[in-house]
């Protein structure tokens, strides 16, 4: 479903416009927000993918500011998509998905919990520290607090318009970095798996 988009080069995709009234109100979402670790394997649509990257990361203003503060509005977190069909790195200023690979690079997401596999699409949230211009103590916090700004942001999205989701640090960092040509101070450092709940019989 994804790559029969319209896309924006060969194998990039074009989102659609997010529906900013979709979804319960925000002290619903919160009410209903849970770490979910058990997936129905089915596709999202490009509206419920373009919903749940905006909500995440999106565009909010005519300046180009985000959803999610940064420190200094550096907005040195960078999000990449993983489904089972390859990688691609979400675009807010142009609410596209850039392809990077083709396969299915869930299981590197995945680590040692494979439920993840069963996830859809997972998110990986990485903090690009070139922007930072320093790797020392207080550059690398700093983008921690960012990167788990951005991780609540995609779980309350996903709680609000009804998908499972579950943050996590675990993943291939190495692998990763490698599949989505990072270089050393481009650090992956939280991830959420999502998707639509598994139905319970």
């Amino acid at each position: 479903m994804m790559l029969a988009a319209l896309g924006v080069q060969a194998q990039d995709i074009a989102l659609i416009t997010p529906e900013t009234g979709a979804g319960s109100n925000v002290m619903q979402a919160f009410a209903q927000r849970r770490s979910t670790r058990e997936f129905d394997p089915k596709a999202l649509t490009i509206q419920e993918m373009s919903n749940l990257l905006w909500a995440t990361m999106g565009v909010n203003s005519q300046d180009n500011k985000l959803t999610a503060p940064s420190c200094r509005n550096l907005q040195e977190i960078r999000l990449f998509v993983v489904d089972g069909k390859g990688a691609y790195e979400y675009m807010p200023t142009s609410h596209t998905l850039r392809h990077i690979a083709d396969g299915d690079f869930r299981p590197v997401v995945a680590g040692q919990q494979k439920f993840v596999n069963d996830a859809p699409m997972s998110i990986v949230i990485v903090a690009d520290m070139d922007k930072f211009g320093s790797t020392d103590s207080r550059a690398m916090t700093m983008a921690a607090i960012d990167a788990g700004i951005v991780t609540e942001n995609a779980c309350v999205a996903a709680a609000g318009l009804g998908f499972a989701a579950v943050p996590r640090a675990s993943m291939d960092t190495a692998k990763l970095q490698e599949i989505l040509g990072l270089n050393e101070n481009q650090i992956p450092l939280m991830n959420v798996p999502l998707g639509h709940f598994k139905e319970r019989n």
